[in-house]
């Protein structure tokens, strides 16, 4: 809404509060300085009205959320210095009229933008994004329009929950739990239907089922994955997700996971993109267990460091977020480590229809 980014550009404590933030007001932690913890997000994706269920032959997921990212990102660049401009000028005008001129201008306290959006020019960082206790959001989210257009027992909500190689498995329960309120707090649900969990370091690739399988099996880290799914447990058991599941789980490490969880998934999520079949072994395990096979045409390698980093680089396309490499100036300096992506999708239960659907991710930035 208009009147409240105009509300969030007069707090102009808050945007200095925000400057600071960027630029070096840093926590020590231990033994290294946290720049900032990021929260990207795409928004709802889906445009122009509710659209079909998408269908085989959809561009991989790593492109949707990368395309997705960068159109919100100029989007928000684009509203909210228009929304600032607007202001200035409401300002100057009251100054014009009350006076308030020096040396032939009117004063604007030096909050003026003075950008082009058009020739590329960028507006300043803590205009379109939002800090809140050490968390840097882009962009900045307005709550106030999240939900959906009905009662959230109308829809099926499904949450994919990547971690990525970066996140340490101790921190894994803070980012669940940290990726699934994003999600409920935009859909203003109480809880999702299906929590669906992708470990990194697993795929189901090979020239035959077969051989996908084989090695499948010893891909990923058991006792890892069994750690992490203890917290995936307890969401199940909060209410917070009625089902979990999982993805890229071959027969063998199926079989071997089952024995040890107590909370058992109802999905397993594969892609057999490159290869031929769900393997016989699988089929005949999920049968037996009563555990449903999805297939799926996500990218495994969802948020690379270095792609995450051209995004919020200076570079062409990039939201300017990040410090040039060369020069260290415009920006963030530190290491970046993308943790997590959750994949959000609201369908319409009656009619098959996608309401929502979008991304969220986080990250960190730290120097030593």
């Amino acid at each position: 809404m208009r009147f409240l980014k105009l509300f969030y550009l007069l707090l102009v404590d808050t945007g200095q509060s925000i400057w600071l933030f960027l630029t070096g007001r840093k926590k020590r932690l231990g033994g290294k300085r946290t720049m900032a913890k990021l929260i990207l997000s795409t928004g709802n994706i889906v445009s122009g009205g509710p659209s079909i269920i998408r269908k085989p032959g959809a561009y991989r997921s790593n492109l949707e959320l990368t395309n997705s990212l960068r159109s919100n990102f100029l989007a928000a660049q684009e509203d909210y210095a228009t929304a600032a401009a607007a202001d200035d000028e409401a300002q100057d005008g009251k100054l014009h009229a009350n006076g308030g001129v020096e040396n032939g201008a009117a004063k604007s306290n030096g909050n003026a933008l003075h950008v082009n959006t058009e020739t590329g020019g960028r507006p300043p960082v803590s205009v379109w994004t939002a800090e809140e206790d050490g968390t840097l959001y882009v962009p900045r989210i307005d709550w106030s329009e999240a939900g959906l257009q009905e009662e959230p027992s109308q829809y099926s909500i499904t949450v994919k929950l990547f971690f990525l190689p970066s996140a340490s498995v101790e921190r894994r329960v803070q980012f669940a739990k940290e990726a699934l309120d994003l999600v409920l707090k935009e859909l203003d649900a109480p809880a999702i239907d299906l929590l669906i969990v992708s470990f990194p370091g697993m795929s189901f690739e090979g020239d035959c089922e077969w051989e996908a399988d084989r090695h499948n099996a010893v891909q990923g880290n058991d006792e890892e994955e069994l750690a992490t799914w203890a917290a995936i447990e307890g969401l199940h058991r909060a209410g917070l997700a009625k089902s979990i599941g999982l993805a890229e789980f071959g027969s063998e490490k199926l079989a071997r996971f089952l024995q040890r969880v107590q909370v058992r998934p109802s999905v397993n999520q594969i892609n057999i993109k490159n290869c031929c079949n769900v393997p016989p072994p699988l089929t005949k395990l999920a049968k037996e267990e009563g555990i449903e096979l999805l297939a799926h045409s996500d990218c495994i390698d969802i948020l690379p460091e270095g792609t995450l980093r051209e995004l919020l680089g200076q570079g062409l396309g990039g939201a300017g977020i990040l410090a040039d490499p060369e020069t260290g100036a415009g920006g963030l300096k530190g290491d970046l480590a993308p943790q997590w992506v959750a994949k959000y999708t609201a369908v319409v239960r009656d009619r098959g229809v996608i309401e929502n659907k979008g991304y969220f991710a986080g990250a960190e930035l730290t120097e030593g």
